[in-house]
């Protein structure tokens, strides 16, 4: 046993068990049983086979249609908002332009909100848009001039309040990403385009952006993944599942409804497996193109 132990051949495979185990006990038997399940009608414990109809019945589901609608459009906006702003922002503060000091507060209060719990932030945001007159925003909004707006009752000032809450949110996350990705570039190009005279936006369109492929990418992937899978958030803000007409329903809350709140655990199952697919295909589709899976050339 000690021999075994102590064999420098085995001493990987000692290592990465614990995340094989992790990952099969914790993903991989949940998925595959979650695509089983897709295919069964699952009530009180007994299933039973029932082949596509699940599926059948996804495709004709208004609700369901709707529910991806808004997960596309809220990771659409994100990835417009928190890919740009946050590496923008991380220029300035990597730049040699300032205090550190400043710098560095800032840095760190950027990153408060994502210490801080999405249920406290949830009912902070809901009330910041509450639709009367005292709420924050309508207050802000009052100052130019115009009515009320009833955030949380319609369709596009609820995304506006959704986004704000991810700003918020995730800002200072893809800052520190985007950060920590700036310093890994050699200072000598920076050097030798100041000598060729290029300035400072020259620098940052044509060095920092393309040095920070793998990190754009990154921050990609997972937003895709983020925005797609978000549900909390918008459990929070509309204070339960249940949003007028549908406008703060997500995929996942879809699927929350379906299995927990309607006990409709094969369709439910149905649903987290379709959204897997779109997740995957987004985000292989967008691996494949920005090259990454491509072999470097010896």
């Amino acid at each position: 046993m000690k021999k075994i132990l102590y064999s420098q051949r085995l001493a990987p495979y000692f290592f990465i068990a614990p995340f094989v185990i992790t990952l099969a006990v914790f993903w991989t038997v949940p998925l595959v049983r979650a695509f089983m399940m897709s295919f069964q009608e699952v009530l009180y414990g007994e299933s039973t086979f029932i082949g596509t109809d699940n599926y059948e019945r996804l495709w004709r589901d208004r609700v369901f249609w709707q529910a991806l609608f808004n997960s596309v459009r809220y990771m659409l906006f994100t990835l417009a908002l928190l890919i740009p702003i946050p590496m923008a922002l991380a220029a300035i503060i990597n730049s040699k332009i300032g205090s550190a000091r400043v710098k560095a507060f800032f840095k760190a209060s950027l990153f408060v909100p994502a210490l801080t719990s999405v249920v406290v932030a949830g009912i902070i945001f809901r009330l910041m848009f509450a639709e009367t007159d005292s709420g924050l925003m309508n207050q802000v909004v009052g100052l130019f001039g115009l009515d009320p707006v009833r955030w949380l009752r319609e369709d596009i000032p609820g995304l506006v309040a959704l986004l704000a809450l991810a700003m918020w949110r995730y800002t200072g996350v893809n800052i520190m990403y985007f950060i920590a990705g700036m310093q890994s570039i050699s200072t000598e190009y920076y050097e030798a385009a100041s000598i060729d005279g290029a300035s400072k936006i020259q620098q940052f369109f044509r060095i920092t952006i393309p040095n920070l492929k793998p990190t754009i990418v990154y921050v990609t992937t997972i937003s895709v993944y983020g925005g797609l899978a978000m549900f909390l958030e918008s459990f929070m803000l509309y204070a339960g599942n249940n949003s007028p007409n549908n406008q703060g329903l997500t995929v996942i809350g879809y699927l929350y409804r379906q299995g927990v709140q309607e006990n409709d655990l094969g369709f439910a199952s149905a649903v987290g497996v379709v959204l897997l697919v779109v997740i995957m295909a987004i985000n292989i589709t967008n691996l494949t193109l920005t090259g990454t899976f491509k072999k470097e050339a010896r």
